[in-house]
């Protein structure tokens, strides 16, 4: 057996925030390091590098170390210790928690005070977990690129010319770089996978119901389509840690009726995985494509059954703006208008420009559509349990690039088709990263079915044991700040691959 120490080569150097959340779970329970060490390690690489990125944008250290101290007392005096015992996490600014704002990134929010702690973080802190800071995200959570007016742009540590994703921008280019070993992140059309895809760490959307959420501070009731979609979900710098985050936030409150404990499905071996690189006949781009048929070989040598198959992905993601546009995106679009920042403001323009404003009848239509599409889906998984698909048809876009134009915004919201369709069908996926494209993350998206986050996680370990990338890194940080000319050349040359498409 392993001493602690083997577990842990980050706490012979001294390099604590490298550690992922299992193996500071095993330090600090077993006393080999102290919270207070582990949360004084990763705040002073928050200090560090954070100023370079721009992930967090609330730093909460007198408060962290107080929690600190309480969860290493807690150890000595031999009381029970949670799941999470000691992990420093972060939660991102659309979020409640008690006593910081829910600015969401919009300055006229700046000093709406949440006066109760999200079921998020409650769960979290219920676990053992140690808030450090809080994330950014693009105005209203709207862009999948994570700048506003309030906070500023996050950084991709990767590559700064290229999106951080969005809108747990700052959730995922925390954990790339060390600032905590699980983010929390919200996803309605990708917000968990695109990001983690983007800063190459994992990110998981559960099934719709699993992890509570509830934000007192909403002004109003949720839209319907904010209820069939959007769903809570951890970002960690490896899935063994998504998976110990998942559990420890799919505890009940009493807040979110959608809350479910399914029953288990029961499971033959091997497991059939259907191999979608180029997803309803739309082309993705080369370096995407091979990522999947990469994922596919890995999982092949693992055992699986793997064969090229497609799926519905199409059907159900050009579902997302017959449902969102006429509900949720209507709402805040008169919010938006007020009080949002140019960028969200011409985002959301473009989008209609392409989507124009539809009757309700139409959404109601798309409501019985979606039943059906569910049903074609139940029967597709039960033969090929299993989808690997990209996350995005393209590689992370160039920083500003769905400000651009009409022709653009199209590309973009084409290539994130195959999030979008898991968002509608409120299935679970789990983004997870396959290497690198000139220095630029790529990954997969792993779909299962209806409560089968396991299964999906599962697979994902398998992905990352053969083709994952370092977590958290340094190298990328070396040129923050800067756009090299080789990444602008590498832009542009994107940018005209998918124009052509």
């Amino acid at each position: 057996m392993k001493g602690a120490n083997e577990f842990a080569p980050g706490h012979r150097d001294g390099e604590l925030w490298r550690l992922d959340a299992v193996e500071l779970v095993q330090l600090t329970r077993l006393g080999v390091v102290s919270c207070r060490e582990v949360i004084a390690a990763v705040i002073e690489r928050l200090e560090s590098v954070n100023p370079r990125i721009n992930a967090v944008v609330r730093s909460l250290r007198e408060e962290a170390y107080a929690e600190a101290d309480a969860a290493d007392v807690a150890r000595r005096r031999g009381m029970p210790l949670g799941p999470l015992h000691g992990v420093p996490v972060t939660i991102k600014i659309n979020t409640d928690q008690r006593g910081h704002p829910t600015d969401n990134g919009v300055i006229a929010y700046r000093e709406l005070i949440a006066a109760e702690d999200s079921p998020v973080v409650v769960n979290l802190r219920r676990a053992g977990a140690i808030i450090i800071g809080r994330t950014n995200a693009p105005a209203f959570s709207l862009r999948w690129f994570t700048e506003n007016d309030l906070h500023g742009r996050t950084l991709n540590p990767w590559a700064p010319d290229r999106t951080a994703g969005g809108s747990s921008g700052g959730a995922a280019a925390a954990v790339a770089t060390g600032i905590g070993a699980i983010a929390h992140g919200n996803d309605l059309a990708g917000s968990i996978r695109y990001p983690a895809y983007c800063c190459g760490v994992v990110g998981l959307r559960p099934t719709n119901g699993r992890i509570p959420s509830f934000n007192a501070t909403a002004p109003s009731a949720i839209s319907m389509t904010s209820q069939l979609m959007t769903v809570q979900g951890p970002i960690a710098k490896h899935v063994r840690d998504v998976r110990l985050g998942f559990e420890a936030l799919a505890v009940d409150d009493l807040r979110d009726p959608r809350f479910v404990v399914p029953a288990m499905p029961s499971r033959s071996r091997p497991v059939a995985v259907a191999l979608a690189p180029n997803p309803g006949g739309r082309k993705s781009h080369p370096v995407v494509a091979e990522a999947v048929k990469l994922a596919g070989r890995a999982l092949a040598e693992a055992g699986y059954m793997v064969e090229e198959v497609e799926p519905p992905i199409v059907e159900a993601a050009n579902l997302w703006p017959e449902l969102a546009m006429p509900d949720l995106i209507a709402q805040v679009e008169p919010i938006v208008a007020s009080a949002g920042d140019d960028g969200v403001r011409r985002a959301l323009r473009l989008w209609r420009d392409i989507w124009p404003m539809r009757d309700p009848k139409n959404c109601l239509a798309a409501l019985a559509m979606r039943y059906s599409l569910l049903q074609r889906w139940q029967a597709f998984l039960a033969d090929w349990p299993l989808v690997v698909s990209p996350v995005s048809a393209e590689p992370p876009f160039p920083v500003g690039y769905d400000l651009n134009d009409e022709q653009t915004t199209r590309t973009i919201l084409s290539a994130q088709g195959p999030m979008m369709a898991v968002s509608v069908l409120g299935l679970p996926a789990v983004s997870v990263p396959t290497g690198l494209y000139e220095g630029v993350p790529m990954g997969v998206q792993v779909v299962s079915g209806r409560y089968c986050e396991d299964l999906c996680l599962d697979a994902a370990e398998v992905i990352e044991a053969q083709l994952g990338l370092p977590s958290p890194i340094d190298q990328g940080l070396v040129n923050t700040g800067c756009v090299s000319p080789r990444g602008l050349q590498r832009g542009q040359e994107d940018a005209a691959h998918a124009a052509q498409r």
